[in-house]
């Protein structure tokens, strides 16, 4: 789907992957990259907190569960990113509120990298994913509504167009962004899937209803592949 500068060797690595696990990273970059046999690519994961932003076809891709993935791309540099936060706004009693784990600062942190590499606000449109209710027994929670109520708010605020979406929902996400092309992918993830991958969402959104509750209660298009 992808053409990558060259076919990987033995070792699964090519000259771009070698080019960006040595090139300097900023705090919350997404910094694990590999080579995707899937789409036959070099890839980066974003795991929550974290953002990428790239000019060329790198592969960039997150698994969520009631977590929001903003995909920003310049319509006209062809520049894209894509951040990963759990819940949008940290309480008062949080220390950690300047952490891309929080909407409000991982949209900061999205936007100002695109604008850093070129990009303008005035082109810029979004592709939104997540905010699954993937978590059973903290319904009076409902993280992902909250996510994507507070990601749909932010961008109307910044004028941001949301030119597509996948959101809500009880299914977690798989999703691939092309921040060059803009081109998005999701694939929707069996809600009672049993794997390693599936408990790691679950931690997260256990962890986000945690962190939700007050203190004293804490105990465009899309394509489917």
């Amino acid at each position: 789907m992808v053409d990558s500068q060259t076919t990987p060797t033995t070792l699964g690595t090519t000259p771009r992957l070698e080019r960006l696990k040595a090139s300097p990273r900023s705090p919350g970059q997404a910094s694990f990259f590999f080579w995707d046999a899937h789409f036959r690519c070099e890839a980066v994961k974003v795991l929550p907190g974290e953002y990428f932003v790239h000019d060329e076809d790198v592969l960039i891709t997150t698994t969520l569960g009631s977590c929001i993935a903003a995909c920003l791309w310049d319509r006209e540099r062809r520049i894209g990113g894509m951040n990963h936060f759990m819940l949008p706004e940290a309480s008062n009693q949080d220390a950690a509120a300047a952490s891309g784990r929080y909407g409000s600062y991982a949209m900061e942190l999205l936007i100002n990298a695109l604008i850093k590499r070129g990009a303008s606000r005035l082109t810029m449109e979004a592709k939104v994913f997540g905010g699954g209710n993937v978590v059973r027994g903290i319904q009076s929670i409902d993280i992902g509504l909250h996510n994507t109520r507070f990601v749909t708010d932010y961008l109307h605020t910044e004028r941001i167009p949301i030119v597509s979406q996948d959101v809500l929902d009880v299914y977690p996400r798989k999703v691939c962004f092309l921040p060059r092309s803009g081109k998005a992918l999701v694939k929707r993830l069996a809600p009672t899937l049993a794997s390693e991958q599936a408990e790691a969402l679950l931690a997260q959104d256990r962890l986000a209803a945690k962190r939700a509750m007050p203190a004293a209660a804490r105990g465009g298009s899309v394509d489917l592949f």
